[in-house]
């Protein structure tokens, strides 16, 4: 009990200090010039930093989730492991910690490397019967731990891998005759070989330590949110599962990381978003979902249905732009100078749909409406265009027309403008549906309240490149809502018009 009382209180010391019992200047200062004998700490400690040191050693707290794929019964077999597996370890650890503080001199607990009984391990010279018996468990010990690590380590990487979600990584998915994953395993030992050249682990277990942290914070994320948002693919089977101590998981482990080291943990975050941007950046197709698109479906229903509670105010209106779209033979919009000039209008950073109609029958024509729309959406990437595309199939163009003016959005994100091109040729042309379709489209606009942009010569319109000079001429209409004043000055808040 001796040993205990006195080492129940901490005795973390500065680099360069000396060891001795007291915790004044004097007693960590060298005794004099000789000071060979005495032996110094070669880090800062404090309680967060040896944090951070002992954490790798409790990580393998997902190996069993890891290998899930060896696994008769994963479902039953993964919780009661990893909770015994943690309750086992935590009971060793624990009765370790007080085993020593109770049998061990304070002075020698804090030699680090055992110069004071010729560099030995402690627990080895009072091992029973011989000092071999903890040097051979704990050389078998680390052993395991290793090959546990190359086990598991390996596999991870080579499932990301052919997930396609980092591309660079590609090579390592292939797996042997024998199926092991043989590329992997050897990045994997190159990876551990620069971490054991290193020479001390306390320099590379808190940055460890934070990439755990935040695997498991993530993880504890994942969770919660998919429960928050009640997504129908999640349905957790543990009887003691609760989304709240997903968030208290999520919480101790950013606790953690900023306790440990608060620069460590900014470096490993700013990390994670480049490699979570990288992958987003190059559109990795990928076989699972993620909680961030969940949320974003959540967000956007929420808003929706906030947008329905009452009319919007006339000082809130903003042009939501339908833009009908007449598509060529080759299922290319006609006029292309329609999306760019529905590009200089996003000042107003409101909704763009382009739509377009095509004669015919659904069943025999939902092909040639697929390509379509996916010319359509090429043309606004290229115009710059946010927005979304539609196409409709339909026996009647002009019946088609006036359902796109009628049904195009959802909720408050209803069109309330519509572009459309001039019926050009119309005079010439026998067909008289060229100048019929246009005005019944005229009509049902007007029926439906929405404002009507008819950009007549949309070909010498600018392209969203250019830089106009010049004036805006405003050819005032009584009663039309202001809308001639507002669109000059959509516009000019384009660069394209700015310097009008």
């Amino acid at each position: 009990m001796l040993h205990l009382s006195d080492n129940i209180y901490d005795g973390f010391l500065e680099q360069g200090q000396f060891i001795s019992r007291g915790k004044e200047p004097a007693d960590t200062e060298p005794l004099g010039d000789d000071n060979f004998n005495q032996i110094f700490a070669d880090i800062t400690t404090s309680f967060t930093i040896l944090i951070g040191i002992f954490f790798p050693s409790v990580t393998g707290i997902m190996a069993g989730s890891n290998r899930s794929g060896d696994l008769a019964d994963a479902q039953k077999s993964i919780p009661i492991g990893t909770i015994c597996a943690i309750i086992t370890t935590s009971t060793v650890y624990l009765s370790s910690v007080l085993l020593f503080a109770g049998t061990v001199d304070n002075l020698l607990l804090r030699d680090k490397f055992g110069n004071s009984i010729g560099g030995k391990l402690v627990v080895a010279n009072i091992a029973w019967p011989n000092q071999w018996v903890i040097l051979i468990g704990s050389f078998l010990s680390t052993l395991g731990a290793g090959l546990q690590s190359l086990t598991g380590a390996p596999r991870l990487l080579q499932a990301i891998a052919k997930d396609g979600i980092i591309p660079f990584l590609s090579p390592f998915a292939v797996s042997s005759s024998r199926g092991e994953p043989t590329r992997a395993l050897i990045l994997t030992l190159c990876i551990c070989q620069c971490g054991i050249l290193l020479g001390n682990v306390d320099v590379l277990a808190p940055l460890l330590s934070m990439f755990f942290l935040m695997c498991y914070g993530f993880v504890n994320l994942a969770c919660a949110l998919q429960t928050l948002l009640r997504t129908p693919n999640w349905r957790p089977r543990f009887k003691y599962y609760h989304w709240s101590l997903s968030f208290i998981g999520l919480s101790l482990c950013i606790a953690v990381m900023f306790m440990t080291s608060w620069y460590l943990a900014l470096i490993a975050m700013a990390m994670a978003g480049i490699i979570y941007k990288y992958i987003e950046y190059r559109g990795a197709e990928k076989e699972w979902g993620d909680g961030i698109r969940g949320l974003a479906l959540s967000a956007a229903r929420f808003s929706l249905l906030r947008l329905e509670e009452g009319p919007p105010h006339t000082k809130n209106w903003r042009p939501q732009i339908l833009i009908l779209v007449k598509l060529t033979s080759d299922l290319l919009p006609k006029y292309r100078k329609l999306f760019s000039f529905a590009a200089q209008l996003k000042a107003g950073k409101g909704l763009t749909i382009c739509a377009s109609v095509i004669g015919g029958d659904y069943t025999r024509s939902c092909g040639e409406a697929m390509a379509a729309k996916q010319s359509l959406t090429k043309t606004m990437e290229e115009e710059r265009v946010k927005g979304f595309a539609e196409i409709l199939v339909v026996r009647d163009i002009t019946e088609g027309l006036s359902n796109l003016v009628q049904s195009a959005g959802l909720g408050g994100l209803k069109p309330n403008t519509v572009i459309l091109g001039w019926p050009y040729g119309w005079r010439q042309s026998e067909d008289d549906r060229t100048w019929q379709v246009f005005l019944e489209t005229v009509r049902n606009v007007t029926a439906a309240r929405m404002a009507l942009l008819v950009p007549k010569g949309i070909n010498f319109f600018p392209d969203s490149t250019d830089k106009v000079v010049g004036n805006i001429d405003i050819w005032w209409i009584v009663h039309d809502g202001g809308l001639l004043m507002l669109l000059p000055f959509l516009l000019k808040q384009h660069r394209t018009w700015k310097k009008l």
